[in-house]
């Protein structure tokens, strides 16, 4: 990968002549971070059992999605996106053991 290149790709709408760009804070960190460079992730409640959402009618349930913005440090530690090596290839992050010596 070319040097000044990030490790994720993501569109340059951010380069219009706009002016100021709106700046978020991050769900998981706090951060204030410029809209364009979060990653957007819903977290909602879903009913999986085909039995239950038979039964229950979509009046019945109230369930609203969050949207939540992770900036990119948060994103990577939490595998929203994958860190590229230098070709652009993914590299696959090895969790640590919780094991202690």
């Amino acid at each position: 990968m070319p040097e000044g290149r990030s490790a994720y790709t993501r569109g340059h709408s951010q380069t219009s002549a706009r002016g100021h760009q709106p700046t978020v804070f991050c769900s998981y960190c706090g951060r204030k971070v410029p809209r364009h460079k979060c990653f957007i992730q819903y977290s909602g409640f879903h009913i999986t059992d085909p039995v239950l959402r038979k039964e229950i009618s979509r009046n019945q349930v109230s369930a609203g999605t969050n949207k939540m913005y992770a900036c990119p440090a948060c994103a990577r530690h939490r595998g929203i996106i994958m860190k590229r090596d230098q070709t652009g290839r993914m590299v696959s992050v090895k969790k640590k053991s919780g094991k202690r010596l």
